[in-house]
């Protein structure tokens, strides 16, 4: 051991010498010339009294863009967890928490409180790769909602199912078109045309967040009963026709012509039908999912789903209608192997869930000014739309649920879980606001009202069980 250490500082000395004396030699020799013939690479002597103070370094290598983004990245993980896992704790969804998380890093609190530290940490040159990393976030989340939607589901023609879910859909899209009609001339964002305004304000009353609701039903133990299994057929059928939708309306906003919108319609059906009836057909053998040891799939399998998720999502960003809806079609063919499935889920959501969609979560916070509801007015438009959303999509559903044979109870409880929006509404919500359809005011409305929609289905949920318990009510659907 003693000549072993002997050895290594005897060969420290000799190379760290060696090191030494090569740079002293080599500061003797000529600076190289520039074309012209000037010196270069040679920085004048930093007199002593001109000489930067410790800390400059310091400032420096925080305003670099990597420093930023990753201050960004440490404050937004453990803003979202932090009060994600206060609201698990109260009973909600951590995802209310998160989306909160996010609107307290923006303009609405910590720009308010503290607009030096806000500027400094989230400069709005430093938004637009928190952006970029944030819908990647989303893609990789919209095909882990496709693979969770199970195409059973949707292959169930049951009256109730179809039904409630296309009424659920309908009725709040009208309600929110109506709203629409009142609230355009005064707060639609400037040279937006009615008919974008208004289709996006129906598709923000419509929506349900199908991964929200099947997190709901898993912790309450419903997603085995007769209203759990309802609830998830509908909400798949719902979610299915609300996608749908938003592509169609995104279509219409982004194209400049009649012509133009029914060509990329046309490309959007071509799209769907390749992705259905060419590659899910195929993904099977391509993937060789019958092959597949217990260890899940390898690392080319992974490579090529990941390939897949994002050439799907090229393709719809170059039609015209966002990659996330191709992130979302890609994990609808994935093959119908549970295993395979499941493994994928546990691999992507882990990564998305936990990095990349606090990201988005603060993104859509930085953008969700709540300081801009400055008056009585704006509150009460904001309680208007809250209350029109819940009336459209509980209302709607509960109602329609009664209707196809199910007693009172289990329709409000159907139509509680419907009206649970989260996450969901936020990607629609922020493909308006990037369209320049959604203005910033109309945008705050509309997060607080999926904030409040979806912190609200736990309540909701609490106040039928115990009626239910107080009257007996059994479940009744025909």
């Amino acid at each position: 051991m003693k000549r072993t250490i002997l050895i290594y500082l005897a060969l420290l000395a000799l190379f760290g010498a060696g090191i030494f004396v090569a740079i002293q030699w080599g500061q003797r020799l000529p600076a190289p010339l520039a074309e012209d013939g000037s010196a270069v690479g040679v920085a004048p002597p930093v007199a002593a009294d001109d000489a930067v103070s410790l800390w400059s370094p310091l400032r420096e290598h925080f305003q670099a863009p990597l420093s930023r983004i990753l201050l960004q990245v440490i404050l937004i993980v453990l803003a979202t967890r932090l009060v994600g896992a206060l609201f698990v704790r109260w009973g909600q969804p951590s995802v209310v928490g998160e989306v909160l998380a996010g609107i307290l890093l923006g303009p609405s609190l910590l720009g308010w409180l503290w607009p030096a530290a806000s500027s400094v940490i989230f400069p709005l040159e430093s938004l637009a790769v928190l952006k970029l990393l944030s819908e990647i976030g989303v893609c990789l989340f919209m095909f882990v909602v496709g693979l969770e939607l199970e195409v059973s589901h949707l292959r169930q023609k049951a009256h109730t199912a179809v039904l409630v879910s296309h009424v659920g859909i309908l009725f709040p899209y009208f309600l929110g078109v109506v709203t629409a009609l009142l609230l355009y001339s005064k707060l639609g964002a400037p040279g937006t045309s009615f008919a974008a305004f208004a289709l996006f304000m129906g598709i923000a009353m419509s929506i349900t967040a199908f991964p929200v609701l099947a997190h709901i039903l898993k912790e309450r133990g419903l997603a085995r009963t007769a209203l759990g299994s309802t609830a998830l057929t509908c909400a798949a059928v719902n979610d299915a026709t609300a996608w749908a939708i938003l592509a169609f309306v995104v279509a219409i906003a982004r194209s400049s012509s009649l012509a133009a919108t029914a060509f990329g319609l046309g490309l959007v059906l071509v799209f769907v039908a390749v992705m259905l009836f060419v590659v899910r057909p195929q993904l099977p053998r391509w993937l060789e999912v019958g092959r597949m040891d217990a260890g899940g799939p390898g690392r080319s399998v992974m490579a090529a789903v990941l390939l897949l998720i994002l050439t799907s999502a090229l393709a719809t960003e170059l039609i015209g209608i966002h990659a996330l809806f191709g992130a979302f079609v890609a994990g609808v063919v994935m093959p119908d192997k549970t295993e395979f499935r499941e493994y994928l889920i546990v691999r992507l959501e882990n990564f998305s869930s936990l990095f990349l969609l606090p990201l988005f979560f603060a993104f859509s916070g930085l953008r969700t000014h709540v300081g801009l509801l400055n008056d009585p007015t704006s509150w009460l438009i904001c309680l208007a739309i809250i209350g029109v959303a819940t009336l459209g999509k509980l209302g709607g559903t509960m109602v329609t649920a009664r209707l196809t044979g199910m007693n009172w109870n289990e329709s409000f409880s159907l139509g509680a879980l419907m009206n649970t929006r989260g996450l969901v509404e936020l990607v629609a919500l922020n493909i308006g606001y990037d369209l320049g359809i959604l203005p910033p005011r109309i945008f705050a409305m509309m997060v607080l009202m999926a904030l409040v929609t979806t912190f609200l289905t736990g309540p909701l949920l609490n106040l039928a069980e115990r009626a239910k318990r107080r009257t007996g009510t059994g479940v009744a659907v025909s």
